[in-house]
């Protein structure tokens, strides 16, 4: 728990899931490994012999995943319909349809703060798989006509989908970045549940998703992400979050970022409005939600979107959110939206 003088506070699910404690001599086990750049990690309950099934169909699981939906591997589903040329319709696989029908619905929410379509914006700031790289020496941020270019080729209100087919409208890049790794949790949690394992926790790259119960009976106690910088804050309470049937995601100016020559530092997160990085990005966004794919999406739009729209949007969506926010003076506010508060019980 993250040292903090404040009071802590307890979040908890408002349903239990309808199922039995942790059988008598059930084990813990655990996986992890490297997948997309980040680790991953799974815990879970089980007899004296760890399944065999389990490696395999989570390698599965996070090969589907980059098979599809990875613009780092050339001849994924996702990268054969950005290089496709205009006025082509492409059938999609169902998995990745499933990712697109939920980012663009959130995309439509939050009126474009969250753009599945803003791939090219994405790698002309050096955060996607091309030549020019943010980490790298001499990166200078683009100009205004660059990125104007950019937003031209991009947005989701230029897709059109029939069924399971997408049109490719003409330079249009899809981007995931802000929604897969959330898919691959739930993909990997539900995997495991149609495997007969009712206990477990996953996560992948710091977003999780947990069910059942620990060996003690207890859920699966986890604290919500905070930036290092201000973690130890004695006015900010730690929140810690019992992940039973919920999952969880960040987004933060602290993961990504890169100090341009006029010594500003720029957060990955891209405003696909303007078509620049946020100007003013919270220092972390976190989203509690049953599937991590919406709780990863909702975290980026309203990072793009703020504390003060993004409160509005989570009031109006029922959306479990809470920011922290930088102030000039060093300290941080906390805000927390209405079905966040539902939980702290």
């Amino acid at each position: 728990m993250s040292p903090s003088l404040a009071e802590p506070r307890v979040l908890v699910p408002l349903q239990l899931e309808p199922q039995a404690e942790p059988a008598l001599g059930a084990r813990l086990h655990a996986l992890g490994g490297a997948t997309m750049g980040t680790t991953w990690r799974v815990l879970a309950l089980a007899g004296l012999a760890q399944p065999a099934a389990w490696a395999p169909a989570i390698d599965a699981c996070l090969r589907l995943v980059i098979e599809q939906m990875s613009t780092w591997l050339a001849d994924s589903a996702l990268s054969r319909f950005n290089a496709a040329p205009a006025g082509s319709w492409h059938a999609l696989p169902d998995e990745l349809m499933g990712v697109l029908d939920c980012a663009l619905r959130v995309a439509a929410a939050s009126d474009g703060a969250f753009d599945p379509a803003a791939g090219a914006l994405v790698d002309l700031w050096g955060f996607g798989p091309g030549p020019q790289r943010f980490d790298a020496p001499g990166f200078t941020a683009p100009d205004a006509a660059a990125c104007a270019a950019a937003l031209a080729h991009g947005g989701w209100r230029r897709l059109r989908v029939d069924g399971a087919r997408v049109l490719q409208p003409g330079g249009l890049r899809l981007d995931f970045s802000g929604i897969a790794k959330g898919y691959a949790v739930d993909l990997v949690a539900d995997t495991l549940r149609a495997l007969g394992v009712r206990h477990c926790l996953v996560e992948i790259g710091g977003e999780l998703r947990g069910h059942g119960l620990k060996p003690d009976a207890q859920p699966w106690w986890v604290d919500l992400e905070t930036p290092p910088d201000i973690a130890a804050s004695p006015a900010l309470p730690a929140t810690r979050l019992a992940l039973h049937g919920l999952s969880v995601a960040t987004s933060g100016d602290y993961r990504r970022f890169f100090t341009a020559a006029d010594g500003r530092r720029h957060a990955h997160t891209i405003d696909p409005r303007s078509g620049r990085p946020v100007a003013h990005a919270p220092a972390s966004v976190s989203v509690v939600h049953a599937q991590c794919m919406w709780a990863d999406a909702w975290s980026t739009a309203l990072t793009v979107l703020g504390p003060d729209d993004g409160l509005a949007l989570a009031r109006r969506e029922r959306i479990a959110a809470r920011w922290l926010v930088r102030r000039a003076d060093g300290g941080v506010d906390e805000r927390l939206s209405p079905a966040l508060l539902e939980l702290a019980q």
